[in-house]
């Protein structure tokens, strides 16, 4: 399964509705969102049909990253019915947001 692109915030408010749901809110010219672009896409293979993996490029979507207060990037937002439940901040382990979901949908 492909990342989900995310291109607005009302796409975003649909995608997180239901279910389980990680978004990595980045930048193309972020050297350490780069980095967490292979690990998105593995875990997107990884819950596919359990969990929605997302990602949404700031740059195009200021507005969003302001509501929802993000002021670094990479962050990664986990939601479970539209309700954020965990924020990462900077780049993590493939790990670490693998554990946060397995969490979640148990």
């Amino acid at each position: 399964m492909d990342v989900r692109e995310i291109k607005s915030g009302k796409e975003l408010e649909k995608e997180i509705e239901n279910g389980i749901t990680l978004i990595d809110f980045g930048a193309p010219w972020c050297a350490p969102c780069l980095l967490q672009e292979p690990i998105i896409h593995r875990l997107a293979t990884q819950f596919e049909g359990k969990a929605l993996i997302g990602e949404m490029n700031i740059d195009e979507s200021r507005d969003v990253a302001l509501d929802m207060g993000i002021q670094s990037i990479p962050t990664l937002i986990l939601f479970k019915n539209g309700k954020e439940i965990q924020r990462f901040v900077g780049l993590h382990s493939e790990a670490a947001l693998s554990e946060a979901l397995r969490k979640l949908l148990m």
